[in-house]
């Protein structure tokens, strides 16, 4: 197994599932079950029992080993320099052990194979996928829909989510309108594109995140895709990180990053005065790909706007736990101790009325866990657009419907 020779010099400090202030828990599958084989480190010491064949390959190794929402919290907070910035590659790996040992929980398996066999987690024809532009809150501006691309400067990506589920095509289509309404120039793909793949390789199935990944080069290349912006910042992680190696190489920029420098062309309300707002950050924007300020920026650039700071913030926010691909096969679930509903109860602790959100797995996990934990009232989640929409002098077609 790839990175085995690190798995035995992890002692179980602890520090890989807390935060810096040590007194909260930040690892979402340990917040949610208690147990240390959830933790980090547990894990470590679980992968080499296994390699060493002292304990067995079984089903329940596996739910543990793909609990791990890959936040990179862990790495953030690991007490050793030498190896940390190998320990979520090495927990990756086990997962593809497990994998290749046929070790995979029903909805890791599920969940893969509808990856495997449509190109996307939603079971959805590929001729579908731009149908987001035209939804019936409209594509931005007035009616106006995103154009095909052809010779715009950027490719916008929505992703499987903004491409399929309802509540990512509203922030999709508030995304897209928001920047065509800053000027940016920017298309969509009408065919040929797939799921990025980044929660694909996070689970450790490389082979299938490499032919999503080789499908979706060809298709870009074939469009003459040279930039990039995404609407999740789960996107942005593989195309900037993981493509290039398999000959994809692309300007790639999450939407608020071209976002916060294009808000003075936008028109405000003078009268604008909107509630108090915090900010969630994203793991694959914040800690994956280090960029904490650009959402803060765009919210900041908000004329009225008071934004106020969790206690967990930046590399030590807490995780919504959708990531490593749980937000479709919802291993850590969403009861009480979920990360998704201690994050909804601090932001409620800052006093603020809208929780603000860049990242569409984020709002979906948030929004579903403020309503079954009844806060829905209290604060409300958005993503950073539809919080734009409120505030700009006109605007149709942009926010929820």
């Amino acid at each position: 197994m790839e990175h085995e020779d690190i798995l035995h010099r992890c002692f179980r400090c602890g520090y890989c599932k807390l935060p810096a202030n040590f007194t909260d828990i930040n690892c979402p599958a340990y917040l949610a079950y208690r147990f240390e084989t959830y933790s980090p480190g547990g894990r470590m010491w679980l992968l080499r029992g296994w390699l060493d064949k002292d304990i067995q390959g079984s089903m329940r190794l596996a739910e543990i080993m793909f609990s791990c929402a890959a936040c990179g919290n862990c790495v953030a907070h690991c007490a050793m320099p030498d190896f940390r910035d190998r320990l979520l590659l090495a927990l990756t790996a086990g997962k593809e052990a497990l994998l290749d040992a046929g070790r995979v929980p029903a909805g890791v398996r599920d969940y893969l194979t509808r990856m495997q066999e449509h190109g996307n987690a939603y079971r959805k024809p590929t001729k579908k996928r731009a149908d987001w532009t035209a939804g019936e809150t409209g594509a931005g501006i007035g009616d106006e829909t995103i154009p095909a691309f052809s010779d715009q400067e950027y490719l916008f990506y929505a992703g499987d989510v903004g491409a399929y589920d309802p509540r990512g095509g509203e922030i999709a289509r508030s995304v897209a309108g928001i920047l065509r309404k800053a000027g940016i120039s920017l298309g969509v793909l009408t065919e040929g594109e797939s799921d990025d793949g980044n929660d694909v390789r996070a689970m450790g199935e490389i082979l299938l995140f490499q032919a999503l990944a080789e499908k979706n080069i060809e298709a870009f290349r074939h469009a003459g895709v040279r930039k990039i912006i995404t609407l999740s910042p789960h996107s942005l992680n593989t195309f900037k990180n993981d493509y290039p190696a398999l000959g994809g190489t692309y300007q790639v920029f999450h939407y608020t990053q071209v976002l916060a420098f294009a808000m003075n062309r936008l028109e405000f309300r003078p009268d604008a005065a909107l509630p108090r707002v915090t900010f969630h950050d994203p793991c694959y924007l914040g800690r994956h790909n280090l960029d904490y300020e650009s959402s803060r920026m765009v919210l900041r650039a908000i004329p009225g706007l008071q934004l106020t700071e969790m206690a967990r913030n930046r590399q030590n926010a807490l995780c919504c736990g959708g990531g490593g691909g749980n937000f479709f096969t919802d291993i850590l679930g969403g009861a009480e101790e979920s990360a998704a509903r201690a994050r909804v109860m601090e932001a409620i602790d800052t006093g603020a009325e809208i929780l603000a959100v860049s990242c569409p797995v984020c709002a979906i996990m948030l929004e579903d866990a403020a309503k079954s934990a009844g806060a829905a009232e209290e604060i409300r989640v958005m993503e950073i657009t539809e919080v734009i929409g409120e505030a700009l002098a006109s605007v149709s077609g942009v926010g929820p419907s």
